[in-house]
């Protein structure tokens, strides 16, 4: 096992940090957003058992286990994941959300040059990621407005004082 192979699993956990981080903030929306992933996941599972594409491990050496031979390819539910939870973090939290991107992508990419994925399989499944998470925060925004602190609320002494 290669750092490659730990580090396509480890972005994973760095999105969990990242949901745990913005739960303190946000909660019930975090908890949705990350609802949000287990369905692009649900999803992408759906799409593997229609299109049953094999892995290119099966064929060609890789770095990483190939994994059993029921476990189709397209699309990469690791690259799913870290679609739907970029896009999940991106709607919570810009910054963190440009960080998760910039995760997510290299999750993707480790999976094509680990050797299990194709290419496409990793570009179809940020796709489908990122598209599941933002109908969902679309949804949310619709159904979960932000409510607006009062002024009580104020996080400053200098806010509480003007009023």
């Amino acid at each position: 096992m290669t750092w490659l192979t730990v580090g396509t699993d480890a972005v994973l956990g760095v999105f969990a940090l990242m949901f745990l981080a913005l739960w303190f903030q946000h909660r019930l929306r975090a908890f949705l957003a990350g609802a949000g992933v287990v369905v692009a996941y649900a999803i992408s599972e759906v799409v593997k058992l229609v299109v049953q594409e094999d892995r290119p491990c099966r064929t060609r050496p890789s770095i990483a286990e190939c994994p059993a031979p029921d476990d189709w390819s397209f699309p990469s539910n690791h690259s799913v994941i870290a679609g739907a939870s970029a896009m999940a973090i991106f709607a919570l939290h810009r910054t963190y959300g440009w960080i998760a991107a910039v995760c997510a992508v290299a999750a993707a990419a480790s999976r094509v040059v680990v050797g299990v994925h194709y290419v496409h399989d990793v570009l179809a499944g940020l796709a489908l990621g990122a598209l599941v998470s933002w109908a969902i925060a679309v949804l949310l925004k619709k159904k979960l407005p932000v409510k607006a602190p009062r002024l009580e609320e104020a996080p400053t002494v200098v806010m509480q004082r003007l009023r």
